[in-house]
């Protein structure tokens, strides 16, 4: 699949949410695209360099996103809600005259669906918590407690670990070794 790639400073899993706001003329036009043509980008977090710089390095596993939502914001920007489809591997990338970044991109095999071990029964009590924030409960996202790769996916998102950590989850392709390593974490935060 030929796409394009949003470098951020945040990530975004299946069947998460994030909310954009897109000034560049770059991102605009890729919008402008993507609802023309029925199609997402994909989103992947930045390895080094600035959302809003050309030059930018970003990990290679990411996630295909489709546009659920835009609209003008009060400062004048383009808002956009984006939800997660599927975890992507980007196989190859350059830069358009533009600017915008473009990627040849594979997607990677779902994980398996999988109930949230008894031992791990206070990530979901975490994550309820964390979904009533305003802004997190404002995305109107469909959690699905007792499934282990959706708990990981939310909990991922949601916490305020640094870059690597939230990539080093991303990339992990067992929900239950997800829920293993944040369960440490989380242990390691109190």
């Amino acid at each position: 699949m030929h796409v394009p790639l949003f470098p951020l400073n945040s990530i975004v899993l299946p069947r998460g949410r994030i909310p954009l706001q897109l000034f560049e003329p770059r991102y605009i036009d890729m919008l402008t695209r993507c609802l023309k043509e029925d199609r997402g980008f994909v989103v992947v977090l930045l390895r080094e360099g600035l959302e809003t710089g050309t030059m930018a390095a970003f990990y290679d596993i990411g996630t295909y996103v489709r546009i659920i939502d835009f609209q003008q914001l009060d400062n004048g920007l383009l808002g956009i809600t984006v939800e997660g489809q599927s975890k992507v591997s980007v196989i190859k990338a350059w830069k358009a005259p533009d600017g915008l970044n473009l990627g040849d991109v594979e997607c990677l095999i779902d994980e398996a669906e999988v109930d949230v071990p008894d031992e791990y029964s206070e990530l979901p009590v975490v994550l309820r918590a964390l979904l009533k924030h305003p802004v997190v409960n404002d995305l109107d996202m469909d959690v699905i407690f007792d499934d282990a790769r959706d708990v990981g996916w939310r909990l991922t998102e949601l916490l305020p670990l640094d870059k690597q950590e939230k990539q080093r989850l991303v990339e992990l392709q067992d929900p239950i070794e997800r829920l293993e390593r944040l369960h440490a974490l989380l242990e390691a935060l109190e």
